[in-house]
């Protein structure tokens, strides 16, 4: 296994962008581009961290729960209102949100576009 990997966009030669299935997600396209634990393909030696795109339509959004991971979610097109315990507010494109582990939040797509989410996720380390 190397100790770093490019990741080519998606219908590129070389491509191992790959969409799946996310629990609590809604009228959502989930993928990943880097991560430790998808079949070998995009894993990089070492890696501790996550990383994807996920597109939103319209209306499109997650449950208000908590992971154990902490997450940063950069908006790269669209708008999305995220909800936490504290609060509720927009976040439109070059905003973005980081919490720890544990912290309640739900995304919802309230905009007219699809959205399109930079998602980076890092697992708790034993």
């Amino acid at each position: 296994m190397a100790n770093y990997r490019i990741q080519r966009a998606r219908g590129r030669e070389g491509s191992t962008i790959y969409a799946y299935e996310a629990a609590g997600h809604y009228e959502c396209v989930p993928t990943r581009l880097f991560d430790k634990e998808g079949g070998g393909a995009n894993d990089v030696e070492g890696a501790k961290v996550i990383m994807g795109i996920t597109y939103f339509v319209p209306g499109g959004s997650t449950e208000f729960t908590s992971n154990p991971m902490e997450s940063i979610y950069y908006i790269l097109t669209g708008e999305m209102t995220l909800k936490t315990e504290d609060c509720e507010t927009v976040l439109k494109a070059g905003d973005s949100f980081h919490c720890v582990g544990g912290c309640k939040k739900s995304v919802r797509n309230t905009g007219t576009e699809v959205t399109q989410m930079l998602v980076v996720l890092l697992p708790p380390q034993a």
